[in-house]
């Protein structure tokens, strides 16, 4: 029998939707959520509600826990009952532009709460360690698509400095213990249940509402929109297939994405950069109403464009489908309708 896949941040946007998936196909699922109020705490309650109801029947199949990473007593008491071999790490304190005014949030549960997550892998002994990384490492590069191979030193944001601290703690953890950790680096992923704080929830709560849209960097920026479905379906193939040593690993040229330990970085997201005005006008043209447009310079912290080079991942699982655009926002906007009525 296999043992249950243990994955953090479960009632969030992208853990709610990978733990739906897993359970629908056979998966036991070990849930944890700290279940703060960085936003509506209702949306993250109705997303456990579904997850519960999906598993009425066999609910030996779902537990979930409420506990913060940065407990590192009671985590270590869930691994000491569930020994997870996989553990999908998707909790964290998101956001670029609330870290600018609450920078502890993110230290605490983006590297207190990962390091103690870290330990109980090692303690454990985990064969497979998946973790939220972000496209905002990047920082302000400006070499496009973003490559995994690429620099990622120079981060210009709180939240992004943290990720990339992740992604330097998990090396060392799978260089020190073993532990094959992959960093997966999300794309601005959108679609139903999405997070109140990022731009497809905010433009179309904006424009039901008739109420000014601020659109920053007067419009010019881009970013590799992801639909959720796709970035579930690369998620559930990486469960069985764990990071290993690269064998031609060079250290006088070393990889920016692999190691000589098994640790690995990969880009998830969208190679085409959609304008922010573009995939504004797809939910106008689904809603059948216009924004009222505030133009505004570019807020700190935010970068100009995103785009994912796939390539490494391509190589690893496949060439993975692409929701297309229109699909996608088609799909978000019936949810948000039928969800806030």
């Amino acid at each position: 029998m296999k043992k249950p896949v243990l994955i953090t941040g479960a009632a969030g946007f992208i853990g709610f939707h990978l733990c739906k998936n897993l359970l629908n196909n056979g998966y036991k699922v070990i849930g944890l959520d700290n279940l703060n109020r960085y936003y509506d705490i209702k949306l993250k309650e109705k997303r456990l509600e579904l997850l519960n109801i999906a598993e009425d029947k066999k609910k030996a199949n779902w537990v979930f826990k409420k506990v913060d990473l940065t407990d590192q007593e009671n985590i270590l008491e869930i691994f000491k009952t569930y020994n997870p071999d996989v553990v999908i790490n998707l909790a964290a304190q998101a956001g670029v532009r609330y870290s600018l005014d609450n920078p502890k949030e993110y230290i605490n549960s983006n590297i207190v709460g990962f390091s103690n997550l870290l330990e109980c892998c090692r303690f454990f002994k985990v064969k497979n360690l998946i973790y939220a990384s972000s496209s905002s490492v990047y920082g302000g590069n400006t070499k496009f698509p973003f490559s995994e191979n690429d620099s990622a030193s120079h981060p210009v944001s709180l939240y992004a400095a943290t990720k990339r601290s992740n992604e330097l703690l998990a090396h060392s953890y799978s260089h020190l213990y073993g532990i094959p950790c992959t960093g997966v680096r999300f794309f601005t992923v959108y679609g139903p249940w999405g997070r109140p704080d990022m731009a497809p929830m905010i433009f179309t709560e904006a424009i039901i509402n008739r109420k000014p849209l601020k659109i920053f960097n007067y419009g010019k920026s881009s970013r590799s929109f992801t639909f959720i479905d796709d970035v579930i379906e690369i998620l559930v193939k990486l469960i069985s297939k764990p990071s290993f040593a690269d064998k031609s690993f060079d250290t006088s040229k070393p990889n920016q994405s692999s190691s000589w330990c098994p640790h690995r970085i990969l880009n998830i997201g969208n190679e085409n950069s959609i304008g922010i005005l573009e995939f504004l006008q797809k939910i106008e043209k689904e809603l059948g109403l216009e924004a009222i447009k505030e133009f505004e310079s570019i807020q700190k912290g935010d970068v100009i464009k995103t785009s994912s080079d796939n390539t490494i991942i391509n190589e690893l699982i496949g060439i993975q489908k692409k929701t297309p655009l229109e699909k996608g926002v088609k799909i978000f906007i019936d949810w948000y309708k039928n969800y806030y009525k």
